[in-house]
């Protein structure tokens, strides 16, 4: 008997594509809100200075009759922040707009909007790591003594509390003067009796962390009552005067053996690296999304270069997902990027060892661009920083703001309109203010991202 089955007629089936396309993963953008809005004046560069009169010191002792007091001398800090302009672009053809089911252009205008308020938020967690109050949990000493099991506890967010008031690091929501008058009918709170308005300080947290947090009983019965009382996007609550945001682009570094990695070092005489000289060596991974330098691998063994015209090879790790920069000095924490024919060919970083793909063998042939690696973990190790400031502890300074361009009619370099190009440019930088009104907390987490 003759049985006509569907792979027959495999050739008349029409494909079927949802008309609606799928969502993608959220970003919890909270931390360039927080800083302060400065407008850098067009005509005046790109360095923005504040200024700030410091105390003078109280008086001593009484004054004596008829005897005027010796004064005091005026003195000033500043700290200046330098902007940047900042863009990216999209490019489709008019063969791809004509052919494909979705509408091309509104998806790259749609992706390239994203990706400027990414890019800020980014860039404002890179800045803010420059806090240069850190402490560790469990009274660790540095980032690589922190083991498995070191995280946040109410202890350690106390402390910071404890460390911000007492430095005199400004509130939100109070704080405006330093007389400030409490209503006493409000237990304490200033200028109305709604704990909307209490006075606190901001802590940007990484969702592991705060997961860690609610761990505690204290802290998850007082985050059920601040529930009713949130401010702020993605906030999980208040704890000891500091409220909480959560945010998936808080930066993370994890610590990695070069061993595991498979990365290797192979002395050469390619380059103008110096003749009988030790070097030193660090990896980097990036991840290709949010552009973080989250795997740090160890040092490098030294490495003797006997020249005439030295270099050195250095195998990247396999990982995918991750582009890799190195690192080269002659101590053991090199404090500058290599340079290599394998990086980039255009911007700011050519030709230095950045952005390199895995499993490549990349020969560096000289000392770059100076530029620090991060800490490194322990091996196995991820770290968490979790950041409490007060308010003015750091601004955004705005040159330009940002700009978008929609390129989709023919003109003398696409006579044809063959391109439409989708844009934006921002000109700006984030000034760290007052490192005394801010801190971060770095800790591990007893979760992860997987669901194992």
């Amino acid at each position: 008997m003759a049985v006509n089955i569907a792979s027959q007629f495999s050739a008349d089936i029409e494909a079927y594509i949802a008309d609606q396309t799928l969502p993608l993963t959220r970003k919890q953008l909270v931390a360039y809100q927080f800083g302060d809005p400065l407008d850098l004046p067009k005509g005046r560069g790109t360095t923005y200075t504040a200024t700030r009169y410091n105390r003078v010191p109280l008086p001593f002792a009484p004054l004596s009759e008829g005897v005027p007091p010796v004064g005091e001398t005026m003195t000033i800090t500043q700290v200046s922040a330098t902007a940047q302009q900042w863009g990216d672009k999209i490019t489709i053809t008019d063969v791809a707009e004509l052919t494909i089911k979705h509408p091309l252009f509104q998806k790259a205008t749609e992706l390239t909007a994203l990706s400027v308020a990414e890019t800020l938020e980014r860039n404002t967690m890179n800045a803010i790591m420059g806090f240069t109050n850190v402490n560790y949990v469990n009274t660790r000493g540095a980032r690589a003594s922190l083991v498995a099991g070191d995280v946040i506890s109410p202890h350690e967010v106390n402390r910071a509390y404890g460390a911000l008031f007492t430095n005199g690091a400004p509130r939100f929501s109070g704080d405006e003067i330093t007389d400030e008058k409490v209503k006493a009918d409000a237990g304490g709170a200033m200028a109305s009796d709604s704990p909307r308005k209490m006075p606190h300080y901001v802590g940007l947290m990484h969702p592991l962390v705060a997961q860690d947090f609610r761990e505690n009983s204290t802290v998850v019965t007082a985050w059920s009552y601040s529930d009713i009382n949130r401010l702020y996007n993605y906030e999980a609550g208040e704890w000891g005067g500091i409220r909480f945001c959560l945010s998936n682009m808080v930066p993370t570094f994890t610590g990695f053996t070069n061993s595991a990695a498979g990365i290797t070092y192979t002395v050469g005489t390619a380059g103008s690296l110096a003749t009988n000289a030790t070097y030193y060596i660090i990896v980097t991974g990036t991840d290709s999304q949010n552009q973080y330098e989250s795997q740090i691998y160890g040092v490098s063994g030294a490495n003797s270069v006997t020249g005439p015209n030295g270099s050195i090879a250095v195998l990247t790790p396999s990982t995918t997902g991750y582009t890799y920069n190195i690192y080269i000095g002659t101590t053991t924490s090199p404090t500058t990027l290599g340079l290599t024919a394998s990086g980039p060919s255009t911007g700011p970083l050519q030709g230095q060892a950045v952005q390199l793909p895995p499993a490549t063998s990349v020969v560096i042939t000289g000392i770059g661009t100076a530029q620090t690696p991060p800490a490194p973990p322990a091996s196995g190790v991820t770290v968490y920083p979790t950041f409490i400031f007060g308010r003015g502890a750091y601004g955004q300074v705005m040159l330009d703001d940002v700009k978008f361009t929609y390129l989709k009619e023919a003109d003398k370099s696409d006579p044809l309109n063959q391109l439409r190009v989708i844009g934006y440019k921002v000109f700006y930088g984030t000034l760290l203010q007052n490192t005394a009104f801010a801190m971060r907390i770095e800790s591990t987490s007893a979760f992860s991202a997987s669901y194992g």
